[in-house]
């Protein structure tokens, strides 16, 4: 038996969603588990026009959750019950009798101690399935936000992460057994709970205060790379954005074939090294549900796609929701305001596919690149479709370097692509392509 933590996740299929969106959904809550290190034993699942307002599904699914769990089935009431072994002897025994004419199993294996939910449901809702089942409660909102605390590497991913995960814990501590009647002393005036409460605001106001002074500093460097030619890799996590960045950049980036593996936004220039530089950045991933508070609190990290001047696209061609996916990136990039910057559809992972895949993909997505990141003939091609989508943007110029401003010729070289380079009596002259702000900064400030 494994020692990991076994889980059971329950999904609940909503008029307007189909069969298909509706078993990809709760295929990608158990990877989002898994990746918590635990490990999947059940699902149980219901149609249902809406969630349960106590349990989140009916009575017999209830059941049939207790059943994997070990707990009763039952959302108990509000009024305390009168304590009785004999009752409770009684009430157990005639539990498992229920459960095994139902045909569910109530032998003595292992039970899951976590149950799963794949919609974000209330703290009420979240402490009756804990009651009814025995079990930790988690809803997905909890586990992404889990996965991204796990995950964060930088102090600004970790002060953005600790602020969402602490706007998701408040609200349910209201919920917590016995909070709000425990006292911090007589004539205090204030219980525990509004105490606990209280610090996370105070808290999050000290985060948010760091996050800002983190953020002032990045937009800084960001100013300093302005003029620079930028690219940026978007998409639904684990698509292969860090893959491509590697084989992109020839860096050494974490690659993980998991979700969320990247949080922190990385930077690096494009390889062989161009003249301009060409910086390209992987950023965080996204996913379907992504919470609000994590979009929010990742809005520097996401300024990345913004001040792009190219977005990649990333899509894993393989991936049978692919277009989903797709849809989720938009719908994100264009609440950052994001959606108006040039972009390239990539269809990565195309090693994956079949010819017929290829052609379906080549019908739906006209103009998109198929390629693999793990392909250096692929990489080579889009790295030509990079530099000829930058060079389109540039404009030929004379740029006259006098010579006591020599020292700052390596400045050009950084800015342009310098074609000629002759020498008369006033200095260089250089014939140079580059963006048309670079040759304006540039004659400005050797015109001084």
């Amino acid at each position: 038996m494994s020692d990991r933590q076994l889980a059971v996740l329950v999904g609940v299929q909503l008029p307007g969603t189909t069969d298909v969106e509706h078993d990809s959904d709760l295929a990608e809550l158990g990877r989002l588990v898994r990746t918590l290190g635990m490990e999947v034993v059940a699902t149980v699942t219901q149609k249902r026009d809406a969630l349960a307002a106590a349990g989140v599904v009916g009575e017999g699914k209830l059941k049939e959750l207790a059943a994997v769990t070990g707990g009763k089935g039952v959302v108990p009431s509000g009024a305390p019950a009168r304590k009785s072994k004999a009752r409770d002897r009684w009430a157990d025994a005639h539990a498992d009798a229920s459960l095994a004419e139902d045909g569910v199993a109530t032998d003595g294996a292992t039970k899951a101690a976590v149950v799963v939910v794949d919609h974000e449901i209330s703290p009420s809702q979240a402490r009756n399935l804990e009651r009814a089942t025995g079990a930790e409660v988690l809803d997905r909102t909890g586990v992404i936000v889990e996965i991204f605390h796990r995950h964060a590497r930088s102090r600004e991913a970790r002060l953005q992460v600790e602020i969402a995960r602490l706007r998701y814990v408040a609200p349910r501590m209201r919920e917590s057994s016995g909070g709000s009647e425990r006292q911090r002393g007589k004539g205090a005036g204030e219980s525990t709970l509004e105490l606990d409460r209280r610090k996370i605001r105070d808290r999050i106001a000290e985060l948010t205060q760091e996050l800002l002074e983190i953020d002032k500093e990045q937009q800084n460097r960001r100013s300093l790379r302005k003029e620079q030619l930028r690219v940026a890799l978007v998409g639904y996590t684990n698509a292969g954005k860090s893959s491509l960045m590697r084989a992109l950049t020839g860096s050494d980036v974490l690659v993980a074939d998991k979700l969320f593996a990247t949080l922190d936004t990385t930077v690096r220039a494009l390889y062989p090294d161009t003249r301009p530089r060409i910086l390209v950045s992987d950023t965080v991933g996204f996913i379907k549900k992504l919470p609000h508070d994590l979009v929010a609190s990742f809005r520097s990290t996401l300024d990345e796609a913004l001040e792009a001047s190219l977005l990649l696209y990333v899509v894993d061609a393989s991936d049978p929701t692919h277009q989903a996916q797709l849809d989720v990136t938009h719908r994100v990039l264009d609440e950052i305001g994001a959606a108006g910057v040039p972009s390239r559809l990539l269809l990565n992972k195309a090693d994956r596919l079949t010819d017929e895949d290829r052609k379906r993909l080549e019908r739906a997505h006209p103009g998109a690149r198929m390629l693999s990141a793990h392909v250096p003939e692929d990489i080579a091609h889009l790295r030509e479709e990079i530099l000829t989508f930058f060079d389109s943007k540039m404009v030929e110029a004379e740029l006259v370097v006098p010579y006591p401003k020599q020292g700052l010729m390596g400045s050009v070289y950084e800015s342009a692509r310098v074609i000629s380079e002759e020498y008369d009596e006033v200095g260089a002259r250089l014939q140079i392509r580059a963006l048309p702000e670079a040759v304006a900064r540039l004659r400005s400030a050797f015109a001084r």
